[in-house]
């Protein structure tokens, strides 16, 4: 056999292999989905708020509580840190001292911080809840790029008024962060039930 009839066949091989695989590689591809970050989240468990305030309620294993260092705090005003999930929850409280006129004020201002967020958020949703034990609470939820995905209030409505705020602490895009958004509401619903009001 000569050597030009050996390249000859050669090159017929090497020709039908390469037309072989690339077009297997072509029929096989298919495009990746769209990923995000893995976040890993904790297994719920909680433990209870101490007894320094006018109200206590059972809060995340996870979380410090911290006092609010805000210039126009008031005492009882805390905040729960997330250092895991980079979040965190705000809570005001004031005291209704049986002023429905009080009352009504601190309400419409709960409002408008949830609205404040309108530049930004695609959808505003306030719905009312009520927690196994009768009381009721106030749920503002956020859809779009904000800061505070998830607020709410809640009241006795003569003597006490909490309200709680989750901020997310950091500038990625809220949809990739939607599983932290949704365990942060497990944990404000688990403190809303857990709720109690001090006499």
């Amino acid at each position: 056999m000569s050597k030009v009839l050996i390249v000859k066949i050669l090159c017929v091989f090497v020709s039908t292999f390469m037309l072989y695989s690339c077009s297997k590689t072509t029929e096989e591809y298919s495009p990746k989905p769209r990923g995000f970050n893995r976040i890993d989240l904790p297994t719920p468990a909680y433990q209870k708020l101490g007894d320094e305030h006018p109200y206590t309620f059972e809060y995340s294993k996870y979380a410090i509580v911290q006092r609010d260092t805000f210039r126009n705090a008031e005492p009882h005003w805390i905040v729960l840190y997330y250092p895991k999930l980079n979040s965190r929850i705000q809570f005001t409280y004031k005291p209704v001292n049986n002023d429905p006129a009080r009352l009504q004020n601190m309400m419409a201002d709960a409002a408008k911080l949830a609205f404040h967020h309108d530049k930004k958020a695609y959808s505003i949703t306030d719905k009312l809840l009520q927690t196994k034990d009768g009381k009721r609470a106030v749920i503002f939820e956020l859809e779009g790029e904000v800061p505070s995905p998830y607020q709410f209030f809640v009241t006795d409505s003569t003597k006490h008024y909490l309200r709680g705020a989750v901020y997310l602490m950091t500038a990625t895009e809220n949809d990739s962060l939607r599983p932290i958004i949704d365990y942060m509401k497990v944990d404000c619903r688990h403190i809303l039930e857990t709720l109690k009001w001090k006499k």
